[in-house]
């Protein structure tokens, strides 16, 4: 039997929750291993690694008993990537990175790459630039021994942000060329699985809230699948596309089957989410080796829960791993230029070493006769004068000579005195004085008072009070508004409870209110 899984694993370099937290030290290398270790695959295709060549470390790189291929995003760090531990004993026979084949290094790659010429070469290498899609190559044996190759793309396809036009234009280009290839690699003879997340959930059913989405049916991303896949059972279909949802094969009716839940409104806990992590497989393929499709929800660490399938063949393992293993990257092969290889001692001609004893005395000599010239030139503080010996602390204090003093036999002209030259003020204007002085006293001792007062008031006022939600009579939660606009920033509350459904009296309600200015 072959067993592979997928899972959207929202940053590898992180200690995941569940699993990870019970290692005593939360390593996120050691969960790693852990993590593989509980799902039991002979391949795992990770989604959303988060993470760049520079940041990898070995022990998340290379694992005990897998062999492991990355795909990192060329344009962002912590963004995207895709990763795939195999077994040694699923050892692939070539693997790749991209969908394009810009980035294939024609050695140990995959090849079948189909008519491309629709795409250009600057949009091919930014759809490839993302880290999205990783092929591995597999030699499969069926129970009747016959041998098959069987081709894996692990892909994270993009999200349609509803704020920016372009990536929709983005994300369905990628489909185009993850269609392209797959379809190249079927014609080739390869059997092929296509598992990640694909970011669009197919059908109503895939979906909790699908009635309330205006235009359902109508997404280009679900159009494409539409294609892309055979109408739900394994037999007979009025549309026969190249593939087939495995999980919908073996679950045709199953409701609330989803993979992917908002962390930020809790939705996990009513399973108020969607499905929209695969594992397709060749209609061939699924029909006559596939045993079971199966989803992972009660696995926590991610937004998204691990999928997977069981596959009624066995493994042939290559003899060597492809050359895109982690491996044999330099940095972890031992192969890697360190700095202290550049830090060569400098060698002596052979001239210089010889003549070095020869004229070492004399150099000594002359030397000691230098030291004596310097001695007897050099004055002593007390031959010295005392302008350039060391100075008293007294010095400082006297008046420097540059400075020019005034003489004593010098006479200042005499300036009349400004009590001359104002006029006297009378007994009334002198209390009207004292009266306004007075008075701008006590306003400022006032205004110092209150300011005085409100500081404190605003510091021992305590916690704000938290308002109650409408529909349960219980405190709310305070969250802040992150899109741009004219209230980011601002400070509101809403029912503390998951999201649900709308009809589900226990999930979260339409209460909100505007924080106050603090």
């Amino acid at each position: 039997m072959l067993r592979v899984v997928s899972w959207n694993i929202n940053g590898i370099r992180r200690p995941l929750q569940g699993m990870a937290n019970q290692e005593p030290n939360n390593c996120a290398a050691v969960a790693v291993g852990r993590i593989l270790d509980e799902l039991d695959a002979d391949i795992v295709c990770l989604q959303e690694t988060k993470v760049t060549r520079d940041a990898l470390t070995e022990p998340l790189a290379i694992v005990e008993g897998y062999n492991s291929y990355f795909s990192f995003s060329r344009n962002r760090s912590g963004y995207s990537g895709v990763a795939t531990f195999c077994k040694d004993s699923a050892t692939p026979v070539a693997a790749e990175e991209g969908l394009s084949g810009l980035f294939a290094t024609q050695n140990g790659d995959v090849g079948c790459y189909g008519n491309m010429d629709e795409f250009t070469q600057e949009e091919l290498r930014a759809l490839d630039s993302e880290g999205r899609a990783l092929l591995t190559q597999h030699k499969i044996r069926t129970w009747e021994g016959k041998e098959r190759t069987l081709t894996l793309i692990n892909v994270y396809c993009p999200h349609a942000d509803p704020g920016r036009p372009e990536r929709l234009v983005f994300k369905m280009r990628f489909y185009r060329l993850l269609q392209i290839r797959a379809e190249a690699l079927l014609a080739a003879g390869s059997h092929v699985i296509i598992l990640g997340d694909l970011n669009t959930a197919h059908r109503p059913i895939d979906h909790w809230d699908s009635v309330n989405l205006e235009c359902f049916e109508e997404d280009p991303g679900r159009k494409w699948m539409d294609g892309l896949l055979s109408n739900l059972g394994c037999q007979s279909a009025s549309h026969v596309g190249p593939f087939i949802d495995s999980y919908r094969c073996f679950q045709p009716k199953q409701e609330g089957a989803f993979t992917c839940w908002s962390a930020v409104t809790g939705a996990r806990h009513l399973n108020y989410g969607s499905r929209i992590d695969y594992v397709l497989g060749d209609r061939t393929l699924v029909i006559d080796t596939f045993q079971a499709s199966f989803l992972l929800p009660e696995v926590m660490g991610s937004d998204h829960c691990p999928v997977g399938a069981v596959l009624s063949v066995s493994s042939v393992p290559a003899k060597q791993c492809p050359s895109l293993c982690t491996r044999f990257l330099p940095e972890f092969a031992g192969t890697q230029l360190k700095i202290l290889r550049f830090l060569v001692p400098l060698k002596q001609g052979p001239v210089l070493e010889q003549s070095a004893p020869q004229h070492n005395s004399q150099t000594r000599v002359q030397t000691c006769q230098n030291k004596a010239r310097v001695r007897s030139t050099r004055l002593r503080p007390s031959q010295l004068g005392s302008s350039r010996g060391q100075k008293n602390l007294k010095s400082y204090f006297q008046p420097s000579p540059s400075c020019p003093q005034a003489s004593p036999d010098i006479e200042l002209p005499s300036l009349p005195l400004m009590s001359a030259l104002m006029t006297p003020k009378t007994s009334e204007e002198e209390a009207v004085a004292k009266v306004v002085k007075g008075q701008a006293k006590a306003s400022e001792a006032k205004d110092e008072k209150e300011v005085r007062t409100s500081f404190w008031k605003s510091l021992l006022a305590g916690p704000l009070h938290i308002p109650l939600c409408g529909g349960h009579r219980e405190p709310c939660v305070m969250r802040t508004v992150k899109k741009p606009g004219p209230n980011l920033g601002r400070h509101f509350y809403m029912c503390a409870r998951p999201r649900g459904p709308p009809n589900d009296p226990s999930s979260r309600c339409n209460f909100f209110l505007w924080s106050r200015p603090s």
